[in-house]
């Protein structure tokens, strides 16, 4: 397992992956800090937001925010992700302002993000369903010549452990593989699907499944943001070149439930829960900070601070967020609109103006 950083903050040098973060200067290191924190708040103000009846539901990323900011880090502006349901982090990197995530969640829209502009696809339900749409969007990037050097494309396309035991991310590796799509398959292991651990899917670990369709794999330390940062560089880069596909999995712990609507301690032990919040990924770069004189108190303070004013921003817009009108549903079903779809709306309208009446009588 590819490992840059240790749990105890330890810098690991790494002849193949040095020079893919060679330009990480302690500045920069601690611009990775403060991305790992931010997110961080935001996820659990959403949470608990979720649990005061303001979102309908939330998806926590507690404890992958190194997975997710790092490999989020490693994408140029060309680069286009394909999230599930629990790629924060990566929206946040990609510029996505964090409220218009939470739209989604309090069922108010589906994403109303330029998803061109950010490089950004919208949140994908349906379990492993992005991967597919992952792999014909990076097979058009390839037959439209946008491969082949320095500055070529590449796609990446995230998903969980359990997402690995469904057929769709089968068929991508395959369509992948066959045409050398420039793409990234970034498995995000964080031991758990829903209920069912990780030796219950697979009986060898998730990344040597590359090698049955015929391209690398390699595993990561995910709560690592350096090494999840350098390897996914290295393999963008591989993709952009025209090398074919490449499967990174972030070996990581999803240290919250799967879902607001999950209760883990009826399938897991509290013990390991606390063995992994030994590894946790923001801790390690704190502690390479302090250690290194990189940082001090004064700065850990100010970034919590505009860590919990970020949240409070969040929490503010979520309670006064709008109710949008009913026909926003028909909005941006097609480019263009149709007879079809007009006419669905008008009895729909209709049928709404109804109670309206009524009440008023």
């Amino acid at each position: 397992m590819t490992q840059l950083l240790t749990p105890e903050g330890e810098r690991i040098a790494s002849p193949q992956f040095d020079r893919y973060i060679s330009d990480i200067d302690p500045d920069a290191l601690r611009g990775l800090y403060r991305d790992m924190v931010l997110v961080r708040r935001a996820d659990r103000e959403a949470n608990a937001m979720q649990r005061q009846g303001q979102l309908g539901i939330w998806v926590p990323l507690l404890g992958q925010e190194a997975a997710q900011v790092g490999s989020g880090r490693a994408l140029r502006p060309q680069d286009m992700a394909f999230p599930s349901y629990r790629e924060h982090g990566v929206a946040y990197t990609r510029g996505v302002d964090f409220k218009e995530l939470l739209g989604i969640f309090r069922c108010t829209d589906h994403g109303g993000w330029d998803f061109q502009a950010h490089g950004f696809h919208p949140y994908t339900i349906v379990i492993g369903n992005q991967v597919l749409n992952a792999a014909g969007y990076a097979m058009g990037q390839k037959f439209e010549g946008k491969v082949g050097d320095d500055d070529g494309e590449a796609t990446i396309v995230y998903f969980g452990d359990g997402a690995t035991s469904q057929g769709d991310v089968h068929e991508g590796f395959v369509w992948a593989a066959v045409y050398d799509a420039p793409l990234v398959f970034f498995c995000q292991n964080n031991q758990w699907a829903i209920s069912e651990p990780t030796e219950r899917q697979s009986r060898l670990p998730l990344y040597q499944r590359a090698r049955g369709y015929g391209f690398p794999g390699i595993r990561v330390d995910g709560n690592d943001v350096l090494a999840c940062l350098a390897v996914t560089r290295w393999a963008l880069e591989e993709c952009r070149h025209g090398n074919g596909p490449v499967l990174i999995e972030a070996f990581t712990y999803r240290m919250d439930a799967h879902t607001t609507t999950d209760d883990p301690t009826r399938y897991r032990l509290s013990e390991e829960l606390e063995v992994w919040k030994h590894k946790d990924p923001i801790e390690r770069v704190r502690v390479h900070l302090a250690r290194n004189g990189y940082a001090d108190q004064a700065w850990f303070d100010q970034i919590q601070a505009e860590a919990d004013a970020f949240a409070t921003d969040l929490r503010e817009f979520c309670f006064n967020m709008p109710e949008p009108p009913p026909e926003r549903v028909f909005a941006n079903v097609y480019a263009e609109s149709s007879p079809v779809l007009d006419s669905q709306r008008d009895e729909f309208l209709s049928y709404l103006a109804g109670f309206v009446e009524a009440g008023e009588r």
